[in-house]
């Protein structure tokens, strides 16, 4: 079968032909419905740094937001029939270090990456732990719920930057993340929600058709510069950077309100200097932010199919499986918001 895969610790994606996957035990076969691409697998694609840990997985099929049918299961599996159409959580836990023990499966230490770290969506056919299965209800498509990823780590962003009524928000980074951070933004009551990027005016537009007018480029100046241009506030309550451009950081935090939170959900290519003393002085918060916890997903799930239309409009185009480097190399290229590719 066709899978689209990292093979090298360098540049680059190859179109290769694999032989068909295996479920093993506690396993389910899926039938890929549709995957959507990815900020991390553009950012796998031009290996820009972040990733080398998933050099030792290599050859791997990438692919970490996609919608499957259960095709068959493995031995040991049970809770999910055959035709169950499900999307996948894409962190597989070792169930064996001190938190999953614990409890606390959620932050295990050598959780593996699905689409990283093992094979995933980029094919017609992807085997994934059972357990990394969440059913879908009927009414919502599978383009759409393909893009339920990252719509969890939008809304864990969000709620780990405790949006509140009435807050403003801003949010760097007009890709598929803040896209769904917006949203997040404004379903947890915030009173505003701005959204920023750079040179990235096909992305900017989909925010807009999202329903969040205020946008802004900052091409050829600086954040606080484009948003006093177009009359927005210069201070914030929530910042939610997800960019991953080390740049933004310093500018994100000059724009946080008294007691403001700056959450970071973008991966960063190198480190980022802070001036640590002002953040004191002016009770400000950086967080990090990651994946989501399992019980984020039936609610995000809920909204999507809520929204469902609403939220098909961050998705540009479909495309064949077939024709995916040339989606990656558009999407590279900010020439498209999301693209969803059709094994």
């Amino acid at each position: 079968m066709l899978a689209l895969r990292k093979i090298a610790a360098a540049p680059g994606l190859w179109l290769d032909e694999i032989s068909e996957p295996r479920a093993g035990p506690g396993d389910v076969l899926l039938e890929v419905m549709a995957a959507g691409i990815c900020g991390t697998d553009l950012h796998i694609a031009d290996w820009s740094g972040g990733y080398e840990a998933m050099a030792a997985a290599m050859p791997v099929t990438l692919g970490h937001e996609f919608v499957g049918r259960v095709r068959h299961f493995g031995e040991g599996t049970d809770g999910i029939a055959v035709g169950t159409r499900v999307v996948v959580r894409p962190s597989v836990v070792c169930r064996r270090c001190e938190r999953c023990r614990a409890g606390r499966a959620e932050d295990c230490t050598t959780r593996t990456g699905i689409g990283i770290g093992r094979n995933g969506g980029f094919a017609a056919l992807a085997a994934v732990p059972a357990e990394n299965c969440v059913a879908l209800p009927d009414e919502l498509d599978d383009a759409v719920a393909a893009l339920a990823e990252p719509m969890t780590v939008s809304t864990e962003a969000v709620d780990t930057g405790g949006v509140k009524p009435g807050d403003t928000v801003l949010v760097i980074g007009p890709g598929t993340i803040g896209q769904g951070a917006a949203l997040a933004a404004e379903m947890a009551g915030a009173a505003r929600v701005v959204v920023a990027g750079r040179n990235d005016a096909i992305r900017l537009a989909a925010v807009e058709a999202l329903g969040f007018p205020e946008t802004v480029d900052t091409a050829g100046t600086t954040l606080r510069a484009a948003l006093a241009r177009s009359g927005l506030p210069v201070s914030y309550d929530v910042i939610i950077e997800a960019a991953g451009a080390p740049a933004a950081v310093p500018e994100a935090i000059d724009l946080l309100a008294l007691r403001g939170v700056l959450v970071i959900c973008g991966i960063h290519p190198s480190p980022v200097p802070i001036d640590l003393t002002a953040l004191v002085r002016r009770h400000q918060q950086i967080r990090g932010s990651y994946r989501s916890p399992l019980a984020t997903w039936p609610r995000v799930i809920a909204l999507m199919a809520a929204q469902q239309e609403r939220i098909r409009r961050m998705i540009s185009e479909e495309v064949p499986l077939s024709a995916g480097l040339d989606a990656f190399a558009k999407a590279s290229r900010r020439a498209a918001s999301k693209i969803v590719l059709r094994p």
